[in-house]
């Protein structure tokens, strides 16, 4: 039999299957990329036995979730774990704090013929690793921020560089009005769980500093753990150029051709349904900042944003929405990034198109390597 495990980071580092006994309410609140709930207790048994714990003790709670969980229910369970365990021998399982309920999963397992270690500390264990590690990261490997104006590019940086942290990536959002996506955002310790894991990675590669988009506090619903945003506001500037034209030919692609395609393929045999929900999209976007716009522009925007959608309907053509996102970027982002960059001139250390920054970046990786 394997032994039980206390190695977090091997375990994060090689994506480890983990089964998540827990209740599936305490995973929907936070769990693992490589986890998979398996609970031991659904729901409304947990509550029950939780209740019975407070008011007549361990003991009582056991017998109470044993007479919950038998016959049928039970070897509907333990074949659910014996499947996993089979299809992910070098696996984990693990709950809360990695005592009852997992100890209970591994001896059910184990009268059923199978040996199956778990995580000791559990969750909780596991949970505070990340958030120490994501800490000591922050302490001891410095940053470097990718800024710039609307649709220049930054993202592709990112994306482009072994050292970096995707915050838009992890949080599923583009960070921006028009940035959410067909399918929901994660939440919020999930957000922080993905993060930190990434951080623990691009360490482990050997680089001595990690590179990330500009971004405010919020990504959508997902907010950037404030050690990282509080260090993300001294860190040096790297300024991302691009011309205009550029920028609205990827704006078109991110938010227009890229976006519907989301949809469709949430309704693949619905065009029509698919279709509305991208254009309700859209919409809501701009009337997310109808107040900053004011009322006279945005109704000239969104006039036109509906006559791009009636030929896109009509003829698959998106050209013609390159009309209100000239306008966004010339009258509303342009305007505000300007504004926020006022405050920073001083903290740019380099300038340049996409090539340039990310062999800037690249060579920057290659002077602050450290042997992890």
């Amino acid at each position: 039999m394997r032994e039980n495990i206390e190695d977090y980071r091997q375990l994060f580092l090689n994506t480890v299957p983990l089964m998540d006994v827990r209740a599936p309410v305490e995973f929907d609140k936070g769990a693992f990329p490589a986890a998979i709930n398996r609970p031991l207790m659904n729901d409304d048994e947990r509550k029950q036995v939780g209740t019975c714990y407070k008011h007549s003790g361990q003991q009582a709670a056991i017998d109470l979730g044993n007479r919950l969980v038998c016959g049928d229910i039970k070897e509907q369970r333990i074949a659910q774990w014996a499947d996993f365990a089979r299809k992910h021998p070098d696996g984990y399982l693990y709950c809360f704090r990695g005592g009852l309920r997992s100890q209970i999963v591994q001896q059910w397992l184990a009268e059923a013929g199978i040996d199956y270690p778990r995580v000791v500390g559990g969750y909780k264990a596991m949970r505070r690793y990340l958030i120490d590690s994501l800490e000591a990261t922050l302490q001891n490997c410095p940053l470097y921020i990718v800024a710039g104006l609307t649709g220049t590019g930054k993202t592709e940086v990112i994306h482009a560089l072994s050292n970096s942290l995707d915050l838009e990536g992890h949080a599923h959002h583009r960070g921006s009005s028009f940035g959410r996506h067909a399918t929901a955002q994660p939440v919020q310790i999930d957000f922080e769980n993905a993060l930190a894991i990434e951080a623990l990675r691009v360490r482990e590669a050997g680089h001595g500093q990690l590179v990330l988009e500009d971004e405010g506090r919020m990504v959508g619903s997902c907010t950037v753990p404030l050690d990282l945003y509080q260090t993300m506001q001294t860190a040096p500037l790297i300024w991302l150029e691009d011309s205009f034209d550029n920028r609205v030919g990827r704006i078109l692609g991110d938010y227009v051709i890229d976006m519907h395609a989301e949809f469709a393929m949430l309704h693949p045999d619905q065009p029509e349904i698919a279709f509305n929900a991208f254009s309700e999209h859209l919409s809501g976007g701009l009337l997310r900042i109808r107040k900053r716009l004011g009322g006279e522009r945005y109704q000239i925007l969104q006039t036109i944003m509906q006559q791009a959608l009636d030929v896109q309907q009509a003829t698959g053509d998106v050209q013609a929405h390159r009309g209100w996102i000239e306008g966004l970027l010339t009258h509303y982002y342009d305007p505000m990034y300007a504004y926020q960059r006022s405050g920073k001139d001083e903290r740019v250390v380099f300038r340049g198109d996409q090539p340039a920054v990310v062999e800037f970046l690249q060579q920057q990786a290659i002077d602050n390597q450290y042997k992890a």
